[in-house]
């Protein structure tokens, strides 16, 4: 399964935009991967481990602004049409369960 973690922070003050970088750093501690600014994604063997960082990333939010976690399958993912300007790119191959670098 993939969790996808979208978020819009506030960052008008210094104490938001801190607020908001902690919170980016740490879902990179949590093993999320940047896809876009405000987007992340983190590959997850089961529905127990989605849960389980659902926990983490609440604990991590701050105050202010909207957070919203999606979650998909493996065959969802691989149907993914992306664009980098106006070129199509090549689709993605979901990465094997036991993978690790």
């Amino acid at each position: 399964m993939w969790m996808v973690v979208m978020f819009d922070l506030p960052v008008v003050e210094k104490a938001e935009r801190k607020a908001a970088t902690d919170f980016r750093n740490a879902l990179l501690d949590m093993g999320f991967e940047m896809s876009q600014f405000s987007v992340y994604m983190r590959f997850c063997t089961s529905p127990m481990q989605v849960e389980t960082y659902c926990k983490h990333v609440e604990e991590a939010l701050p105050t202010g602004g909207r957070v919203n976690i999606l979650q998909f399958t493996d065959k969802q993912y691989e149907r993914i049409i992306s664009f980098h300007g106006k070129t199509r790119q090549a689709a993605q191959k979901a990465p094997d369960q036991f993978d690790l670098f």
